[in-house]
């Protein structure tokens, strides 16, 4: 639940191409026919933090960001402090637009797993489900994740930052760039800790938990309780590392992905 260590808010990744929408962002090319990864940040985080992922995955998937107001380039934007709402807005905009025309993977990273969780029911009862589902360094929706931090002081959201790492400790040491950040990072605080799950029905796709062995944020138990939210296939990975192991494990994560990534269908002449 921090910025991550993605570019800063003042940092620009330009897209390759534009997608048409401020929620999403494309970074790399990709085969034509690829199927589509659908990333969402942790807490306080951007799109740019997925940029190693869609370079890894871009030989095999398109690769699409989701960019929450409040940072980056929308960082003139109010943010959004329900995930409820912050789901409900960004499945109208994967609805309204050409982005579910092919089979397509939702990955989610923290407060990103439980709002990738939510817009994937949202999209299934829409009749566009994902192939699948993975969730990282996030305990099951049905585990309550009770918090207070949200309502602390600027020195104790600061303080779990540094807890969780991921955040360039000299962000966090700059008054400057701290005081930009806070306001995105405190209502993503506020999402995830007010976030409580109104009982949706199971996915029917795989769904793949991945978690750091020493995540403050999240033990084996709550992870394996992802089991309870698909009728499908089921799989835990555990990893050395803290709340943002998938840091130096990203080629693991990434072949994880690859897993379930659906293949373009073959075509005959």
């Amino acid at each position: 639940m921090s910025q991550g260590s993605g570019p800063s808010r003042g940092s620009r990744v330009g897209p390759v191409a534009p997608t048409g929408t401020p929620w999403l962002r494309r970074f790399h090319t990709a085969p034509a026919d690829a199927p589509r990864v659908l990333c969402f940040p942790h807490a306080g985080g951007n799109a740019s933090y997925f940029f190693p992922f869609s370079a890894a995955l871009a030989p095999h998937a398109e690769v699409l960001v989701v960019q929450y107001p409040g940072r980056q380039e929308r960082f003139g934007e109010p943010c959004v402090e329900s995930l409820h709402e912050l789901a409900d807005l960004i499945a109208a905009e994967l609805l309204q637009g050409a982005f579910l025309d092919r089979p397509f993977t939702i990955f989610g990273h923290s407060m990103g797993s439980s709002l990738a969780f939510e817009v994937a029911c949202r999209l299934r009862d829409a009749g566009h489900p994902p192939a699948a589902l993975a969730v990282s360094g996030r305990r099951a929706p049905s585990v309550p994740a009770p918090g207070s931090v949200h309502l602390a002081d600027d020195e104790t959201l600061i303080a779990d930052m540094k807890l969780l790492g991921g955040t360039d400790t000299r962000m966090l040491d700059h008054p400057e760039l701290l005081a930009a950040i806070l306001p995105a990072v405190r209502s993503d605080y506020v999402a995830t800790e007010t976030y409580r799950f109104t009982g949706s029905e199971p996915l029917d796709c795989p769904v793949t938990a991945l978690i750091g062995d020493i995540d403050p944020r999240v033990d084996t138990p709550q992870a394996q309780a992802w089991r309870n939210h698909t009728t499908g296939p089921f799989r835990l990975r555990s990893y050395p590392g803290g709340h943002f192991y998938l840091v130096p494990h990203l080629n693991a994560v990434v072949a994880e992905l690859l897993a379930d990534l659906p293949q373009p269908t073959a075509t005959t002449v």
